[in-house]
């Protein structure tokens, strides 16, 4: 009976830091996918110029 309590305990350690380890990851990837978006959007701000497609010049 005391080894099954024990083997018990093991698992429900075993099983909280799966779990705290995957919570984690998730963190991380969330917080990797906001900081790829933000240099996405500040590349997109830097990409545009708002003198290219206004006049065209044409001399014949």
């Amino acid at each position: 009976m005391i080894t099954d309590i024990a083997n018990l305990s093991i698992t429900m350690k075993q099983e909280n830091l799966s779990q705290e380890v995957g919570t984690e990851l998730t963190k991380k990837t969330i917080d990797t996918s906001k900081d790829d978006a933000q240099a996405l959007i500040k590349m997109m701000e830097l990409s545009v110029n708002p003198n290219v497609g206004i006049k065209l010049d044409v001399k014949a």
